[in-house]
């Protein structure tokens, strides 16, 4: 494939840029998430093609965590080679985060919490995607059985290694992240941003509090799976089509279809319509009216499907 150059006009589009809590960050209103296709098993070029596309329409946020894939690394491994091959030059426009606390490699520090899991996964990170730093690294996870100073401290330190700009939680329940943010704020590394996943269909953020205390804190948020994988688009409201994520049951099962949830999503499919929007769009632009959210993370299979998605900044 021929040199890449970034779309002159890659500002000029009409991608949004939205202050992440009360730091100096912005974030595009949608992020490009590597948590499918982009690993091992998928296609590079199809995977290369999506990330150029992004970022000529202003997306400058790309997201990861250690065992996206798959396998394992491999979407890591394939951020290595689109900088090698494409976003090199343009680095400094980058804002690229990873995470570590899901299962990595086997052994008691391969998981979870602990010092050692978060310092050595984010040493392996930084090799797989030919790295200096990253500009946010996340505890992915709230461990109940590792003190959360320790956590929180590993947090602290990678920034002060220079390995990570800013540091985030992911998932973790109301008073451990009420815990997190003031201890990370007293050790002169303020939580930049919360990560969890808000949608049409799971509403947990709000209800749960957490929502209120990011707003609370000056703690940016961005939302995951917020298409719930793909549940709130046309999809599947004629059936589960062959080759669909919930036709390999992995991730979405086929039970939980039910004709409850199928009478939902029709109806938000006729609100969308009324409005003279898909369902993805309709779905999207719901998260970007929450109070309190910085950013909403999108994957796609394919530049149209992407296309597709930025529709909703316009």
């Amino acid at each position: 494939m021929e040199q890449y150059f970034a779309d002159d006009k890659r500002y000029e589009g009409a991608m949004k840029y939205g202050r992440c809590g009360r730091s100096g960050v912005l974030l595009p209103q949608l992020s490009l998430g590597f948590w499918h296709n982009f690993g091992a098993v998928d296609d590079y070029e199809r995977s290369r093609a999506i990330a150029r596309y992004a970022f000529d329409h202003g997306v400058t946020h790309f997201d990861l965590a250690n065992n996206y894939g798959p396998p394992y690394g491999t979407a890591e491994e394939t951020l290595g080679r689109l900088m090698d091959d494409d976003f090199r030059p343009y680095r400094d426009e980058l804002f690229i985060s990873t995470k570590a606390g899901y299962d990595m490699w086997p052994g008691p520090y391969g998981n979870w919490g602990s010092r050692k899991y978060l310092m050595a996964s984010l040493d392996q990170s930084l090799r797989r995607m030919r790295l200096d730093y990253v500009d946010l690294f996340y505890s992915h996870r709230y461990d109940p059985n590792t003190p959360l100073e320790e956590t929180l401290q590993a947090l602290v330190d990678v920034v002060r290694q220079g390995k990570a700009l800013y540091v985030g939680l992911s998932r973790w329940p109301l008073e451990a992240a009420r815990f997190g943010f003031q201890y990370l704020k007293e050790h002169d590394v303020p939580c930049l941003i919360f990560q969890d996943r808000l949608n049409l269909l799971d509403r947990a953020p709000q209800t749960s509090g957490v929502l209120d205390l990011c707003r609370e804190q000056g703690v940016g948020f961005i939302s995951f799976s917020p298409l719930a994988q793909g549940l709130l688009t046309d999809r599947y409201l004629n059936g589960i089509p062959e080759g669909s994520r919930m036709s390999k049951g992995k991730f979405l099962r086929p039970e939980m279809l039910t004709d409850e949830l199928l009478q939902t999503l029709r109806q938000y499919q006729t609100e969308a319509q009324a409005q003279g929007q898909s369902l993805a769009e309709w779905a999207l632009r719901w998260i970007l009216r929450q109070q309190g959210v910085t950013s909403v993370l999108v994957g796609a299979s394919s530049v149209a499907q992407l296309q597709t998605n930025l529709r909703c900044v316009e």
